[in-house]
């Protein structure tokens, strides 16, 4: 566990990290930076860089931790990675069924083994599932959320590329928009975050956006039209 900088979480737990690259938002992976960077620095855990590891040790951590908080569930990997067995996957979610007393936010962009595993997962009031959608030619990430049994449900655009307006909002609680960050981002357009932020005002969606992005985003900041957007889902939380 560590006390995370992003700022729509609390604590991040990474019972496994690494990962591949699977579409156009993975370009320019902070996770796979930040990987390498702590290789460098000698961390027991990134010996391989951005291999994709399995931490057994680390699975039960959040049953140790009285006080509630909001985890971001692998900020470095994918939990629906096509390479970690089945069996590894449903030991984290029972772990999380069990740890009651936390919000966990699991995030992926492989919505196809979401919906495989869908059935198989004990999908208690405490998990919150997401998708990455970062351009048009992935809306359907959207489509298989809606099929899974999450209670809670959310869509993270970031690094946002290109317009969503296609984008269905229809049970999705929440919706995360962020520009891509560091030196080589790609930049986003304000139209494109407009077009979501009203797209989650018709559907009574909370909206959140997190950055403008860039190669120096604490100065470009997050201010939208005059306006912070920080909105979190409707759902009974004690943390943050």
């Amino acid at each position: 566990m560590a006390a995370s900088k992003i700022e729509w979480t609390e604590e991040t737990w990474n019972p496994v990290t690494g990962c591949t690259k699977y579409s156009d938002g993975c370009l320019n992976c902070y996770a796979a930076r930040f990987a390498e960077r702590l290789k460098n620095m000698g961390s027991e855990r990134y010996v391989d860089g951005f291999k994709l590891t399995i931490h057994k040790d680390t699975y039960e951590r959040p049953l140790h931790w009285a006080k509630p908080r909001m985890i971001f569930v692998n900020s470095m990997s994918d939990l629906f990675h096509e390479n970690l067995p089945d069996n590894e996957i449903l030991e984290i979610f029972d772990v999380m069924n069990r740890a009651t007393q936390h919000t966990f936010q699991v995030l992926t962009k492989r919505s196809e083994r979401l919906v495989e595993l869908s059935n198989r997962i004990n999908w208690t009031k405490n998990i919150w599932m997401g998708v990455s959608i970062e351009s048009d030619g992935y809306l359907k990430r959207a489509d298989d959320l809606r099929k899974c049994g999450a209670k809670t449900k959310f869509i993270s655009a970031e690094p946002l590329l290109g317009s969503l307006r296609a984008l269905d909002l229809s049970d999705i609680d929440w919706l995360i928009v962020g520009g891509e960050s560091g030196p080589k981002s790609r930049p986003m357009n304000e139209e494109w975050v407009l077009e979501l932020r009203d797209k989650a005002r018709a559907t009574r969606t909370a909206f959140f956006f997190k950055q403008w992005g860039g190669a120096q985003k604490k100065k470009r900041g997050s201010l939208l039209q005059g306006e912070y957007y920080k909105e979190y889902p409707n759902v009974e939380y004690k943390g943050l």
